[in-house]
């Protein structure tokens, strides 16, 4: 996978975790997208996402 569908990944992940604080979302749909973003981030890089995006606030 290239580091721009990472990028991609990244985002979906992102504008997800936005909808699930909209009042009317609905939120086991969204946690659903969430498990199989990170399932394909885990699957392509063979880390986690949450441990990758805590790595990038770091710096």
């Amino acid at each position: 996978m290239k580091n721009s569908d990472l990028k991609k990944l990244i985002s979906q992940y992102f504008e997800t975790k936005q909808k699930m604080k909209k009042k009317n979302a609905n939120t086991f749909k969204l946690s659903e997208q969430l498990k199989e973003i990170e399932h394909r981030f885990y699957h392509e890089t063979g880390r986690t996402l949450k441990s990758e995006l805590k790595d990038l606030k770091e710096n």
